[in-house]
This record gives C-alpha cells, structure tokens and sequence, in this order.
C-alpha cells in the first residue's frame, strides 16, 4: 500500500480547491487560543430559522450508525430495518491501514442505492497524513466532505458535523459548503448539515453556531460522552467522578438534553438525540434493550426527534422509544449554573480507574490496528468513550485523585510498557497538558510504515 491512497481525481480535485481556499482560514483556528466560558456567543434574537429538514429523513426514528471502512456492516445496515444509515469517518472510524481508501470506494458504490444515508466527516482539528494536497498533509474534514459530495453529486447530501467549538470553525465549514456547492454546480444552499453539539463551547453557544450555518443547517446531535470529555478539558480546575455518575440522569446532563431542545424550538431545527452504544448478550439481550427503550423514550419525551443505534440489534429499541410517547409541551432552557452543576469528585475508586484504563487501552490497540470500536463488558467503545477515558485518567492524576504511580501500577496490569497503546496511554495521561484530541498524537507515536504495517 502507498502511503497516499488511490483516492478518486475528481475527488483529489475539489479537495485541492477547498484546501486552497480555506487552509490560510484553517490554520488561524489551530492557533491555541483561551476561550472563556463567559464570553459564548448569542445569536439574533429572531428574523431567522434553521434550514429545512431534508425531505429523505422526514419521519424516521433511528439512525445506524456504521464504520464507513466496513463494506459488510454497511450492507447489513441497509437491511437492519434503520430508517437511515449514517457511515461514519469519526468515533467508530480508523483511518489506518487502508480504511480511508476502502470507505471512499464504499461512498462510491452505495450513492446509487435507494435508502437515505449520511456520513460523519472527521473534525476539523484532524490531518490526514496519508494524502498530500499542495506538499501539506489533507485537513480531515474538508477531505471527507469532498469525498462524500463528489459521490452524493447527483442526490440528497446531507452529512454530520462533529465537535463544533467556536463561530469561525463554523464560518470555515459554511464557507467549505457554499465552495463545494459551487464546483459541483449544485444550487445554493443544497447540501445539508446536522450540527453535533458534543462540546462545552459549542453547547453553550449552539444558536449561534446554528445561525451562522443557518442556510445548511437542519438540526442539533446530542452527542453525550464527547461533550463530558470536552467538559473535563475545557474545565481543567475541577475534579470530575467516575464516567458512572456522569449519565443521563446526572442534573447536568439533564440540563444538556434540555439545551439542545430547547434551541431547536426556538429556531425551528430538529434535535436528534444521541447513541444508544449497548452491546447485548446474545445469550439475553432483554436487560439491554430494555435499557435502550427507557433512554430512547426519555429523549422522546423531552422532545428529540430520533436518535442513533450503535448496532443493528438496537434499531428496533430506538424506534419503539419514539413512538406513541407524550412529548413534553414546554421544557425551559437550563441556565448557565445548572449546566456546569457537575458534581465534583473527594475520592476515586481502584475500580473506576480500571475500567477507564481498560477502555482506553482496547480502543488504542483497536484503533491503531485499523478497528473504530470494540465490544466491552457489555458497552460499545470507540474514540468518544476512550477520549473521555483517558482525560478522566488526566484529571485525577492533576487533582491527587489518582497519583502517578498508582496509575502506572494498575495499567501494568492490564498492559506492558512496551506496548503502543500503553505507550499512547501514558503520554496522554502523564503530560501536563490535556491533549485535544488522541489519534494526532497517535499518527505521531505510531506512524504506519509504507506498506501500511505500524512499528511496534
């Protein structure tokens, strides 16, 4: 294998011409930059709403989400009985070891197919290593968005957006769109975007971060273990629990939900609720659907439109959760101290820093052997739960909640030293800073060899 996979020209073409036009943009936003919490942004006060829904997703409850890279999970997707597919390049995604070729060719093949599907391109934050675009490693984001656009040209296009923090990231997006809209000869305006509000800045100012996409824009994702993870990096000062007390009926979880909710109410969008990342025992699966029914019907009564299913056996859950529920008429938008009201951790558990260890490490090795996820103790794992793992780990090394050599005698015991993804663990954990996101430095520590292999 090259180390630039044999990616369409046309697509190489248009991802050129974005890069061109927006790097200069693109390379003011990696400037690290304080952002204070007290100075989110607020949109007008009204004269606007959010773009329309696009007409192939009107009336369905749940989406599947799949790895893009895996042709066969994709093709039991379109069969699962999902009302859509959404092929995804971000959480359950690796790039390694051929994958970005293989889910570019996958694009390609299930354009023609006759079911609604969407795509989650990578954030913005990312590079691309493996293409080239100008002698300069490929933005991510703006990479996949060609891909998907060039393949969709001639039908309904509608992709997810991850991890949205600040007003320029979403002018940068806006302007990547009306710039693809424009080679591809399409009408102004006819791509579609779903904004997933899975960070703390991005949370706090989701309305104007929907008023600048506003002509794209169709509605908000909850996306609940990439914002916890965004909340311990962005709030550094403070002791965060265990993962296990920081679930939906957590208040400040609550009041997430309740946000995003309510700004979809006030300017028209639709709120998508978030994944249900399970992982039944095929021996009895009740116990964990029964789960998936409760959560999808929480999101149903607070207003939330669909959600996602992490696996096809979920889709029959999540649907039954939005139907025949009784939507709460009015739900009020939570304030800034009920969103922050995050309880703080006195002490740690050896086993909650067992299992944020484990998690990390299995989706470390997974990802660095070319797998998105892995199945574990019952729960779906992937790059959100192992990014919030691993910053869990950070936080309570930095608060004595956890010391140092505590954590490196309990990871011993789960991994040797020598091993990359113990390797990749310990520089996130043991560095001063909070890294913002695992695979740069990842792509950095193990980098593929030529022929697509990773150095141990």
């Amino acid at each position: 294998m090259s180390s630039s996979p044999p990616i369409d020209p046309q697509i190489l073409a248009l991802a050129t011409h974005l890069h061109r036009e927006l790097r200069p943009a693109w390379t003011q936003l990696q400037r690290p930059q304080p952002w204070p919490l007290e100075e989110a942004a607020t949109p007008p006060a009204d004269g606007w709403t959010a773009a329309s829904w696009p007409a192939s997703l009107q009336g369905r409850r749940c989406e599947l989400i799949v790895e893009a890279s895996d042709g066969a999970a994709i093709e039991a997707g379109l069969h699962s009985g999902a009302d859509a597919v959404v092929l995804d390049l971000d959480d359950v995604f690796s790039p390694r070891h051929g994958n970005l070729e293989r889910a570019y060719r996958h694009f390609q093949q299930v354009a023609a197919r006759p079911f609604p599907l969407l795509t989650r391109v990578r954030p913005l934050a990312h590079q691309e290593r493996r293409v080239l675009l100008d002698g300069a490693p490929a933005i991510a984001g703006l990479l996949d968005l060609a891909a998907w656009a060039w393949c969709f040209r001639e039908r309904e296009t509608v992709l997810y957006l991850p991890k949205l923090d600040t007003l320029p990231e979403a002018a940068l997006w806006r302007d990547a769109l009306q710039l693809t809209e424009r080679w591809l000869g399409r009408p102004a305006h006819s791509l579609r975007v779903c904004l997933q509000i899975e960070t703390l800045p991005g949370l706090l100012q989701a309305g104007a971060l929907l008023h600048t996409l506003r002509d794209y824009a169709y509605g908000l994702n909850a996306g609940r273990w990439d914002y916890v993870f965004s909340c311990v990096k962005h709030r550094p000062e403070w002791p965060f629990p265990e993962r296990a007390r920081l679930g939906m009926d957590q208040p400040s979880m609550q009041a997430y939900a309740r946000q995003i909710v309510a700004v979809c109410r006030q300017y028209g969008a639709e709120p998508v609720g978030g994944t249900a990342a399970v992982a039944p025992d095929p021996h009895d699966p009740g116990p964990a659907l029964a789960a998936v029914l409760a959560d999808k019907q929480r999101e149903a009564r607070q207003g939330y439109t669909s959600a996602w299913a992490g696996l096809p056996e979920l889709v029959g859950s999540v649907q039954a959760g939005f139907q025949g529920v009784q939507v709460h008429p009015e739900l009020s938008s939570p304030t800034r101290d009920e969103l922050l009201d995050i309880p703080a951790a006195t002490s740690l558990p050896d086993e909650a820093a067992q299992d944020a260890i484990g998690v990390a490490l299995a989706v470390f090795a997974a990802w660095l052997d070319g797998r998105g996820y892995v199945a574990r103790l019952g729960r779906i794992e992937d790059t959100a739960t192992a990014e919030l793992s691993r910053a869990l780990l950070w936080n309570w090394v930095r608060h004595g909640l956890l010391t140092e050599a505590r954590y490196l005698q309990l990871r011993r015991t789960q991994a040797d030293d020598e091993m990359p993804a113990a390797r990749l663990l310990d520089r996130l954990v043991l560095n001063e800073a909070c890294a913002p996101y695992f695979p740069e430095v990842a792509e950095a520590m193990v980098p593929e060899a030529p022929d697509g292999t990773s150095p141990l």
